[in-house]
């Protein structure tokens, strides 16, 4: 029978045993202050973020954009990293502390009803009724269900569309039914020429990004066959279009706007800036019959030329910013009137009026009185 350890060798073990948990204690707090000042980090870019995409008005905006688009990147990369900490720093038993920063995340929603269920059944290992332990009969209790979305990655396949032909016994006529191909001799079907298109100017997705997931899938596309798509698939839309133009220039109030965007400048290996100019027609806060829409027109500099060409045949309202590109529009023609509108911003008187009374050093009681006589609009607003 081995003998009791010497009373200084359990002292020392004691001992040790105490500096092993002090140690341990030490790390957790550590980690639980990290958890917590990432936490605090990231409701401080939040509520940056958040003042940034309000404003979103003025000649700015595309720096704000900008600057509200890298906080996001810090946001989420701040959050990626709170998710990576240890899991022993997640589940602390002490004080409940560690899940503090879990309980600031943002409430799940539940899954879209519209999308397809499927059921999979997850039976016990042993695959029969009996007991892995003891191997009695097994009863059901009842269940645990759990619901995940999921992705499966989008199938391609070949579709051949064959087109017989018939000819007639007695004239020797050759009848065959039409081709319904977007775009003849093309290898693309219409479904993938949509994708394309959402891909590229709604998911910012550029053609050559795009082959190489096609790559992946083990479909050679070329840049250049995509580009081609994409150039008769305009041709295709350019009714559309003209279609869409009557329509939102015979509206009676629009909304216009213009937006800087950079222009690859081909051989400088640098960009310039043009011009994406939107006018809108939403007549929902007010009632109004007509559905929503946007036409948008793209210009290479920002002179008064452009809305004055986009807006020759528009006889109505134009709500637009102080931009004096536009004053040709509203100037009354011969016979003494104009045959569009102006109609001033709200937002934009208010913004100078604003500044003023947030940034003076002394006291502005015009720009306060100012801000006070506009909230009543918004609210009378906001109730319509």
């Amino acid at each position: 029978m081995a003998a009791d350890p010497p009373p200084t060798d359990l002292l020392l073990t004691i001992a040790a045993l105490r500096e092993m948990v002090a140690a341990k204690d030490a790390a957790l707090t550590a980690a639980l202050a990290g958890l917590k000042t990432k936490a605090l980090e990231i409701e401080k870019l939040k509520l940056q973020v958040a003042r940034l995409r309000r404003h979103r008005f003025g000649q700015s905006s595309e720096k704000l954009g900008r600057t509200a688009d890298q906080l996001e990147l810090a946001l989420e990369e701040l959050e990626t990293a709170e998710a990576e900490q240890p899991a022993a720093a997640g589940t602390g038993e002490t004080d409940g502390e560690a899940a503090e920063p879990a309980a600031r995340r943002p409430r799940r929603k539940p899954l879209p009803e519209t999308l397809p269920r499927e059921e999979v059944v997850h039976d016990p290992e042993s695959g029969t009724c009996d007991c892995p332990r003891c191997g009695g009969q097994l009863r059901r209790l009842g269940e645990d269900r759990a619901k995940v979305l999921e992705y499966e990655p989008g199938r391609y396949k070949v579709v051949e569309h064959v087109r017989p032909k018939f000819s007639c016994r007695s004239c020797e006529s050759i009848t065959q039914a039409p081709a319904s191909l977007p775009i003849a001799h093309g290898r693309l079907g219409p479904g993938l020429l949509a994708h394309i298109l959402v891909s590229k100017f709604d998911d910012h997705l550029p053609l050559y990004r795009q082959t190489e997931i096609f790559a992946r899938h083990g479909i050679d596309l070329s840049r250049s066959t995509l580009a081609d798509q994409v150039g008769h698939v305009f041709g295709l839309l350019r009714p559309l279009i003209e279609a869409l133009e009557r329509d939102v220039i015979g509206s009676a109030k629009l909304h216009g706007d213009d937006t800087p965007v950079p222009v690859l400048a081909p051989g400088t290996g640098k960009t310039k800036t043009g011009y994406l100019w939107a006018y809108v027609r939403d007549d929902r806060p007010c009632g109004g019959p007509a559905p929503p829409a946007v036409l948008y027109r793209y210009s290479p500099g920002r002179s008064g030329e452009y809305p004055r060409s986009h807006l020759k045949d528009f006889r109505g309202f134009l709500q637009a910013d102080g931009y004096a590109g536009f004053g040709d529009l509203y100037r009354p023609g011969a016979d003494g009137r104009a045959s569009v509108i102006e109609v001033a911003c709200m937002a934009h008187v208010r913004r100078k009026f604003y500044d003023i009374a947030e940034n003076a050093k002394t006291k502005a009681p015009i720009a306060t009185e100012a801000l006070e006589r506009i909230k009543p609009l918004y609210r009378i607003e906001a109730e319509m």
